[in-house]
């Protein structure tokens, strides 16, 4: 049911999305990843915005990604390197505490009732997307996960003061071993990532393709930036790539060379990057990790831990629900032996 006094209206990637862009600047779900330069990249024609509106104002916004394969329509987000979607929306002007639920409530509800038909839904939710139930109440099933968070970037000498001593340590032992470059190429640093994971005997999830998009996206609109830590000897140990808006910045790469774990390398790139993105944004996300090695080292640089709401939908029926699970099993075994299927 849709929320009274609004009416729907769906954006596609042909539209004018600047109205969108503010939007998102201005709600407190919004991120890059909700932004159109990043949905173009990630899903070029294969995304749609659900949007409602009282006249031309934007009150709510969906992105959606059609992940469809023979006709049917899997619903969520891009394949990879997007940690958070959802919906988005508006500052409300009501004045009481039940005012802005209920009508966060009916444009919640507004805008699942507006999804188109699918099989299967699964989307991670942005921290300030904190009510689920309108999907509860349609049939949807919900997981909390975690990422870590660092609020507040401008006084960087409380953030630094908040390391922990390990952390503090490593950044002393780098600064004598490393120094910090930034601006690697696109391609210097995939190939770098697929070097290191391939040490571990693991690979990219992704294409290289794929990453170039999003990272000349980025390059071309300021919100990307790579670092990394090379020796005398010009090994590099770590790369990292993160992307921000004026809303938060997020650490979405991260390529460490085994070989130098020990050096503290990642450690002071990150110290880097917070003094690099202190004056561009308002906090930086760990983008999460429920590993509970990962999960330990970034709570350690004095990041809040904050619950995300990963919600999905499963409509295929018990048979195709087995067969996608054989398929699925057997996608894994094949990517383990160094083949990858990629959607987009």
């Amino acid at each position: 049911m849709k929320p009274l006094n609004s009416s729907a209206r769906i954006l596609t990637p042909n539209d004018s999305l600047d109205q969108w862009d503010a939007f998102v600047s201005s709600s407190p779900q919004g991120s890059v990843f909700a932004r159109s330069f990043w949905l173009r990249a990630t899903a070029r024609d294969r995304f749609q915005i659900l949007t409602l509106r009282s006249g031309e104002e934007i009150l709510a916004g969906w992105p959606m990604v059609f992940r469809s394969r023979r006709g049917r329509a899997n619903l969520g987000m891009p394949p990879d390197l997007t940690p958070v979607l959802g919906i988005l929306l508006g500052e409300s002007n009501k004045r009481t505490y039940e005012g802005r639920l209920s009508e966060g409530m009916e444009r919640i509800s507004g805008l699942v009732a507006l999804l188109p038909a699918f099989k299967r839904f699964n989307m991670t939710f942005h921290s300030n997307f904190t009510n689920w139930l309108p999907f509860y109440w349609a049939g949807f099933e919900q997981t909390t996960v975690y990422t870590y968070v660092i609020s507040d970037l401008q006084d960087l000498a409380k953030v630094f003061s908040n390391f922990e001593h390990s952390k503090r340590k490593n950044l002393k032992k780098a600064e004598r071993l490393v120094t910090v470059h930034e601006d690697m190429s696109a391609a210097d640093l995939y190939q770098h990532h697929c070097l290191t994971l391939g040490k571990l005997g693991k690979k990219v999830r992704y294409s290289y393709d794929y990453f170039a998009r999003i990272f000349q996206a980025c390059k071309e609109r300021d919100a990307g930036k790579t670092f990394y830590a090379v020796d005398s000897a010009q090994h590099v140990h770590a790369a990292i790539f993160v992307v921000y808006d004026g809303l938060s910045a997020y650490y979405l790469v991260s390529s460490i060379d085994p070989e130098f774990r020990e050096s503290g390398a990642t450690t002071l790139l990150i110290g880097q990057a917070l003094t690099f993105l202190s004056p561009r944004t308002k906090k930086f996300d760990f983008e999460g990790s429920m590993i509970p090695g990962v999960e330990r080292s970034f709570r350690k640089f004095g990041a809040v831990q904050t619950p995300l709401f990963r919600i999905r939908k499963d409509n295929r029926g018990w048979f195709e629900r087995l067969w996608g699970s054989a398929k699925a099993s057997a996608a894994r075994t094949l990517e383990r032996r160094g083949w990858r299927y990629q959607e987009f």
